[in-house]
């Protein structure tokens, strides 16, 4: 796909991101029918479905030809089968949302032959609108943003679930052990932002939950790949992944020593 016929679609996308997010913030402010799905009981409401609505109504109008691929909307292969698909997460952190938090975010990529090329994760409670096109940096607000460029483990940020975090900090004296991020878009995302050094994901997370954050990861310099050092493949036949880790570069290759054998 042409560069600058992606780096093109960035405003639109951050423009259908905003009203997104206002639809999510509106349904909040009323009484919100709720639910759950699949055999860890995840919880869905009408926010997530009013927002997974309007997004498919309208993404195909900035690319047309790309495939349909959400959290809440049944997978559907032959929808998605083509070199180009957007990947859409509603609202991630719907128990966050739910609760009146502001760690939730709206994520959306464009993926073509298996890699985001196009990214976007919009936190609407702190309208914080972080962008990315393949080639062309990473923003938030539309100031570019990098991985934090601090090596050191003493005082570096990290986050993730409780058993990864415990490994590293047994292993690496000094490190700050951040409280949860419920997004996990928004939580890698912060690795690219530089408000966290390193996060960490664990197995069991779907395309729509790291694809934007992955874009936005490299273009900010940094690293996001799984245990073995391997960067993510998306639009697979199987939608889900192992743990993960996201940081600079040279913690990064760190990081993937310490935790590979425990928890590849």
């Amino acid at each position: 796909m042409p560069a600058n016929d992606i780096s093109a679609l960035r405003a639109p996308l951050a423009a259908l991101m905003r009203e997104a997010g206002e639809i999510a913030r509106a349904a909040a402010r009323g009484p919100l029918k709720r639910w759950t799905k699949g055999p860890d009981q995840s919880p869905v409401c009408e926010g997530d479905i009013a927002v997974n609505d309007f997004l498919r109504g309208r993404l195909p109008q900035l690319h047309a030809d790309a495939g349909w691929l959400s959290e809440e909307t049944a997978d559907e292969p032959a929808a998605r089968a083509g070199a180009t698909v957007w990947v859409v997460d509603p609202i991630d952190g719907t128990r966050a949302y739910l609760a009146g938090r502001a760690d939730w975010s709206v994520a959306v990529a464009l993926v073509h032959e298996g890699r985001p090329v196009l990214g976007a994760v919009y936190a609407p409670v702190d309208d914080a609108m972080f962008l990315a096109a393949r080639g062309n940096g990473a923003t938030i607000n539309d100031s570019p943003m990098k991985v934090a460029a601090n090596n050191d483990w003493a005082g570096a940020r990290v986050a993730g679930p409780k058993r990864m975090l415990e490994a590293i900090a047994a292993r690496r004296r000094g490190v700050v052990l951040e409280p949860k991020v419920h997004s996990l878009a928004l939580r890698l995302t912060r690795v690219a932002q530089g408000t966290l050094d390193a996060a960490f994901a664990g197995k069991g997370s779907h395309d729509w939950d790291l694809a934007a954050a992955d874009l936005l990861v490299h273009e900010a310099g940094g690293a996001m790949t799984d245990l073995s050092g391997r960067p993510l493949t998306y639009n697979r036949s199987n939608l889900e992944h192992g743990a993960l880790i996201a940081a600079g570069p040279m913690r990064h290759a760190e990081l993937v020593r310490d935790l590979q054998a425990e928890f590849a």
